[in-house]
């Protein structure tokens, strides 16, 4: 699986560090991220961000206010909507 134009300069910076073989296996990876709370918001962030070509988020419940200050893929909109949706929702716009 070979990168595309777009990817190369998305990815650029840690292409330097790791090369391009490695981040076509990432493109190749999917993760299991279990909560889309607190750290599960911000790990899936960073795994979207980097190329992980497949998330797979498992979370049963719904945004809550009280959720807001630390979770950071829900916003308030996303108040009363499961937080898989809220998250694949931002995940999707962040990295396509």
């Amino acid at each position: 699986m070979t990168l595309s134009k777009e990817e190369l300069e998305r990815y650029n910076r840690q292409i330097m560090v790791w090369g391009i073989e490695a981040q076509e296996k990432l493109k190749k990876s999917t993760v299991l991220v279990v909560g889309a709370g607190g750290l599960g918001s911000a790990v899936s962030l960073y795994l979207a961000a980097a190329g992980v070509g497949r998330l797979i988020m498992v979370d049963p419940q719904e945004v809550e206010l009280s959720n807001l200050n630390r979770q950071v893929l829900h916003w308030t909109p996303d108040i009363g909507r499961q937080k898989v949706e809220s998250a694949k929702e931002k995940l999707e716009k962040l990295n396509p």
